[in-house]
């Protein structure tokens, strides 16, 4: 799987095993693990989860047993920090018992491309062999032998192997992938299964409990505790993110295993982590890896609803620059010509604070509201424009497939005016070494480490296209906006996509 990261460099890894090295192809300078079987070591989590809640006790322990005139038998004890604790690794142990029959390790044999250098995704030097072998995790979702794992453990598959937890080894076939959200869906010619039990990820709590069941390692049906740290998060690894995260550990081969809740209830697939027992590690959110996998299993695609619009997140200098007081919502950054937002009135520049009455306080939130609408739904967009309100009602339509150029960095350069970017006008052959086909007439040749252009997020091959909505035709078009206040609203072009950059002045 290709991934593709911008911004800084952490080390990234998608979780599944390869038998001889656990690692997984690089990402723009990152190290790459992917996420996978034994039994579920009870004792040892009990233990583990005893140990932690006693010793967060223990002071309160102490006094309660000082002020006691005397200790209670102990074989009568119901109550006290001991008694918490061995309530909640019982809670644990359960879940435990209760997830783990429906927990399968996939065994993959894969093609490598021919021809490709680098990592291959099992983590061995392109060239070595042309076959590999790998492990990863999934979860049993349909009783007549769907299971739902990760598209990064079953990618370029050749040959699968689903072991089950009773021990049973069927050959598995690839039903549907979903490469935007890194899900598959496998199938083993199987009947009355144990099913897991869906949880409502929307409804899930930051701080609560949760519980990963997988193969780090080849170690099958391994169960960890954590709690879910946050929600929503973004890491720039797929087209698609929502991810929830949790400290929960997560390793190679835990890939495409369940992260549950207390009711044994799926919240999330796993599937990436970021280093290596750093406690951060990522699920896909339940909610929208059962509609992908419904859609698998129904049609062996996704279909998605799209608008036709590019959006960033609103900071506060943008949302002073377009009148978003409160700072909330999506920037619209590009409008498809002719696309679905272009034809019921929506513009670049334009900020979308609802869909369909639903807040949109991010970026992330209006990607959210609009995929889990059907494909030919009208969807109700509130709009603030020049600081004014409207609604605007747009039918969506199928999302399509796209990639995008990748330019290199111009060589020539423009003296910088107090902003740190060299500015440079585009000639035929600049454009040829970027691999240019825009409207752009300026690209940034350069940008001085901590200046105000590195502030804005500004970076090196970025075409200006216009600024203080002026076209930019040269680089003193930016350097008039820019000589009034200080202050100019850029639109910036950037690998085929389109953003707004506020840049000042020193």
């Amino acid at each position: 799987m290709d991934f593709r990261r911008w911004g800084t460099g952490r080390l990234l890894a998608c979780c599944r095993l390869d038998s001889r090295r656990p690692q997984c192809p690089g990402v723009e300078g990152f190290t790459m693990k992917k996420l996978p079987r034994n039994r579920v070591f009870r004792a040892a989590l009990v233990s583990v989860v005893v140990s932690t809640a006693f010793l967060g006790a223990l002071a309160e322990g102490v006094a309660q047993t000082r002020q006691a005139p005397a200790p209670a038998p102990s074989g009568s004890a119901s109550s006290g920090p001991v008694a918490d604790a061995a309530r909640v690794g019982d809670a644990f142990a359960s879940v435990a018992e209760r997830v783990s029959p429906t927990v399968v390790t996939l065994e993959v044999e894969a093609v490598r491309q021919r021809g490709r250098r680098g990592r291959s995704p099992f983590g061995s030097r392109g060239g070595d062999s042309e076959i590999a072998n790998g492990s990863g995790s999934g979860v049993i979702i349909r009783a007549n032998g769907y299971v739902l794992t990760n598209n990064h453990v079953v990618e370029n598959a050749r040959r699968i192997v689903v072991v089950l937890r009773d021990g049973r080894r069927l050959p598995g076939q690839v039903v549907g992938v979903d490469r935007a959200t890194d899900l598959a869906v496998v199938r083993v010619q199987a009947s009355g299964l144990p099913v897991a039990s869906w949880g409502s990820s929307d409804r899930a709590r930051v701080g609560q409990w949760v519980v990963a069941i997988g193969a780090p390692f080849g170690l099958d049906y391994s169960v960890t505790a954590g709690v879910l740290s946050a929600i929503g998060r973004g890491i720039g690894a797929n087209e698609i993110e929502d991810y929830l995260q949790t400290d929960a550990s997560i390793n190679p081969g835990n890939s495409g295993g369940p992260l549950v809740n207390l009711s044994g209830e799926i919240l999330g697939i796993n599937t990436m982590i970021i280093g290596r027992g750093t406690g951060i590690g990522f699920a896909i959110p339940s909610d929208m890896a059962r509609m992908v996998a419904d859609q698998l299993i129904t049609g062996g695609v996704v279909r998605r609803a799209y608008l036709g619009v590019g959006f960033q997140e609103l900071t506060p200098e943008l949302a002073g620059h377009f009148g978003a007081r409160n700072g909330r919502g999506a920037l619209i950054n590009r409008v498809e010509p002719n696309g679905p937002a272009a034809r019921a009135g929506v513009r670049d520049g334009d900020i979308i604070t609802a869909v369909d009455g639903n807040p949109v306080v991010a970026g992330r939130d209006l990607m959210r509201h609009v995929i889990r609408r059907p494909v030919g739904a009208q969807v109700q967009l509130t709009v603030l424009r020049v600081g004014r309100r409207r609604t605007i009602t747009v039918t969506t339509v199928e999302r399509p497939r796209s990639g995008e150029a990748r330019p290199q960095p111009a060589s020539s350069a423009r003296r910088s005016r107090g902003h740190g970017a060299l500015l440079t006008p585009l000639n035929d052959q600049i454009r040829h070494r970027l691999g240019y086909r825009g409207q752009g007439s300026v690209v940034i040749s350069r940008v001085e480490s901590g200046s105000p252009a590195d502030h804005a997020g500004l970076r090196t091959g970025d075409v200006i296209l216009r600024a203080d909505h002026k076209t930019v035709t040269s680089p003193n078009t930016v350097n008039e906006a820019l000589a009034d206040d200080g202050e100019a609203l850029l639109r910036i072009e950037r690998r085929g996509r389109t953003f707004f950059a506020a840049l000042t002045r020193n």
